[in-house]
């Protein structure tokens, strides 16, 4: 069999581009993207899908891999698959967000341990919320659904076609979002603290010989475990309409709508 160099060298693009594309989904997606999964795992499974998209992309622009035009495909490549994974962050984010201002209600702001999502100091409250969250989130086959979206989007979105400027203003204005999705999850939870906390301050104006401080704060660390039990159901029966949101705006960055 013979084949000629233009012929290898198209091979290699189709699947060179879809790796890209793929792989960076894969870093900056939650759950794979965390370091307790081996890097292994990220690339057995971005060369398996990329094997399997192969036959299936549309033709491939004339452009030669290792010219300008071939490098900012692979640029326009890497941009899609980070910001597709990016978008379900900016979900994950806001959960982490509803855990700390519930933390700072309780006075368990020092509490603090390392996420393993992004690597920093966030308080236990988020990590339990962001823990359910993750649950939820495989439960409810999120990860697939991401997966088979970026699958989708090589036929709306083919190679040689990039993000306009009114999808990254539309991710900008989308990513306000994360606050307004944070306190909603923890408005209840902050409200009835801050109730708790105007009872103490009005005490301690009429008996400043009370130490409340000592007397206020098992209190309300009791109170905020109480409240964080009853309320979790309600923020993860939530979770899935937040979730729906970031789909709609990938779908919407991919085409897909």
């Amino acid at each position: 069999m013979n084949f000629t160099e233009a012929q290898l060298l198209n091979t290699l693009a189709m699947l060179t581009f879809p790796l890209m594309r793929i792989s960076a989904m894969f870093v900056s997606m939650p759950v794979i993207s965390v370091h307790a999964v081996p890097a292994q795992i990220r690339v057995i499974l971005t060369g398996a899908i990329a094997f399997i998209v192969m036959p299936l992309l549309p033709p491939l622009p004339q452009v030669e891999m290792l010219s300008y035009t071939g490098m900012m495909i692979g640029v326009q490549q890497v941009a899609i698959g980070i910001t597709t994974g990016c978008i379900l962050q900016l979900v994950f984010a806001a959960v982490i967000f509803a855990g700390q201002g519930v933390a700072y209600g309780m006075g368990l702001g020092f509490a603090s341990m390392v996420d393993p999502l992004n690597g920093q100091q966030v308080p236990v409250i988020s990590q339990i919320y962001m823990i359910s969250t993750t649950l939820l989130f495989l439960s409810l086959d999120g990860h697939l659904l991401l997966i088979q979206l970026l699958v989708d989007s090589f036929t709306s979105l083919p190679i040689g076609e990039s993000l306009s400027t009114n999808d990254v203003w539309a991710i900008i204005s989308w990513s306000s979002q994360m606050f307004s999705d944070g306190l909603l999850l923890s408005m209840p939870v902050i409200i009835s603290l801050l109730l708790v906390n105007v009872i103490f301050g009005v005490a301690s104006k009429s008996a400043p010989q009370l130490q409340i401080f000592s007397v206020g704060f098992p209190i309300t660390l009791m109170l905020g475990i109480l409240l964080i039990w009853l309320t979790l159901p309600d923020m993860l029966a939530l979770m899935p309409d937040i979730l729906d949101d970031g789909y709609d705006l990938i779908k919407q960055l991919l085409r897909l709508n």
